[in-house]
């Protein structure tokens, strides 16, 4: 699925800092939920996080409390995963989803990316 660009991943030293980004092509998210996922190597893949429609965030992944945020800006049609104080476990590629609500349990989303990889030296 085409209809989401995610940007921002790269490698990046223990303790730094990375911002994601998430928009759409050809579409817009400003009227639906925007979810983070990553998926590690080997592992399964992992809910970060959700920012609703009305700028709601869900509660974070228990691993990544205090240390990653979401936002977005209508302005620019845009979701952003703050990402702080990145440690090697954070190594995975990163996703974001669209659907209609952050309530939503399932996997088949409106929209998905390709996906960012994001690597965290050890």
């Amino acid at each position: 699925q085409a209809q989401l660009v995610e940007s921002g991943g790269g490698l990046v030293q223990p303790g730094g800092s990375l911002r994601l980004s998430c928009q759409p092509s050809g579409s817009t998210i400003n009227h639906q939920s925007v979810f983070w996922f990553r998926q590690a190597p080997g592992q399964g893949r992992e809910k970060i996080s959700c920012i609703s429609y009305n700028g709601r965030v869900t509660n974070f992944l228990d691993s990544v409390k205090g240390r990653f945020t979401i936002s977005r800006d209508s302005a620019k049609d845009t979701v952003y995963l703050q990402m702080d104080n990145l440690k090697p476990e954070d190594t995975a590629v990163y996703t974001c989803a669209a659907d209609w609500e952050c309530y939503y349990e399932g996997d088949h989303f409106d929209k998905w990316g390709q996906g960012t990889q994001v690597t965290v030296s050890s």
